[in-house]
């Protein structure tokens, strides 16, 4: 079955000139990875609705948002302007990795060019990470039936604090996240296990410590799917970063993770996280990352 890409990379945060998040860099991985699985593949999510939002989310978090009553220093932690770009973009950034989510039951994988925003927590959000949309879709599917057990890998380069306390009193959802260690967030939640990274981290380094872990978390998860947030921002010239992984490094390590699930028969949802490549002479930053998230792609398609 052809592999389908979920996409809201048409609704655009409207941010200051000059903001530090990246919001370009989401058109730009569309027409990257439309170039590996052709435009007829991409589906548009529709907004989550707010029955799902509030299994993980307060009210009072999810009506700031939906009326744009943020006050100050909500916005600070958030690190984004309210505007009702920023409700109607995080509304579909969920939807899609519940998409996704039922795709790869179906299907086996799922794709979403977005989500992976494990910094929002229950009653707040934090580090550009508005509702936690892994966490929203297994509370949907668990909900639903369709699901009992879930697992989270996450490879992107900051820990994923949120998702880690959202789930740390239930056993039937393993939080896996291999980050830096000394990178955001500063202070950290216990996942169920937690790989800390040291600066520069090379591909040699990590991607030892991926194999010297990943078995043993997809064995003691016993989980019916797996999220994978896999994050460009390990790129040795992410702006955030602070590792120093190349392109053939993140191409490897999203191989290695799509290949342990397939070799277990466990459906896969992958969504794309984080990723502030700094420009160089050879591309821009929003090209890097699209590169990165492309090959990704071939890899599932390959499958």
């Amino acid at each position: 079955m052809k592999l389908r890409a979920w996409s809201a990379a048409r609704f655009v945060v409207q941010l200051p000139e000059g903001h530090r998040f990246p919001s370009s860099k989401y058109p730009a991985v569309r027409d990257a990875v439309a170039a590996v699985i052709g435009d007829d593949a991409f589906a548009e999510p529709d907004p989550i609705d707010r029955d799902a939002l509030a299994r993980v989310h307060d009210e009072a978090w999810i009506d700031a948002i939906d009326r744009g009553t943020l006050g100050a220093s909500e916005e600070r932690r958030l690190g984004l302007p309210w505007s009702p770009s920023l409700r109607e973009r995080s509304l579909r950034s969920v939807g899609g990795t519940l998409a996704a989510a039922r795709d790869a039951l179906e299907r086996g994988v799922g794709l979403h060019l977005g989500g992976g925003t494990h910094h929002a927590f229950a009653g707040f959000g934090e580090g550009f990470c508005v509702f936690n949309d892994v966490a929203v879709a297994v509370r949907a599917l668990q909900r639903e039936g369709a699901i009992d057990r879930a697992v989270v890998v996450d490879l992107d380069v900051h820990q994923g604090n949120g998702t880690a306390r959202l789930f740390a009193e239930d056993p039937r959802v393993f939080t896996f996240s291999m980050h830096g260690e000394k990178n955001f967030p500063f202070r950290k939640e216990p996942s169920s296990l937690d790989v800390g990274l040291p600066d520069r981290c090379d591909d040699a380094r990590y991607l030892r410590a991926l194999a010297d872990s990943l078995d043993r978390v997809l064995d003691e998860a016993r989980a019916d799917v797996a999220f994978y947030l896999a994050g460009a921002d390990p790129y040795a010239h992410d702006r955030f970063g602070r590792l120093a992984l190349s392109f053939d490094g993140l191409a490897a390590r999203d191989r290695f993770v799509v290949d342990a699930c397939r070799a277990r028969g466990l459906p896969l949802v992958v969504t794309t996280a984080g990723g502030y490549a700094k420009d160089t002479p050879e591309m821009s930053g929003a090209e890097a990352v699209a590169r990165i998230h492309a090959r990704a792609v071939e890899i599932l398609a390959s499958g």
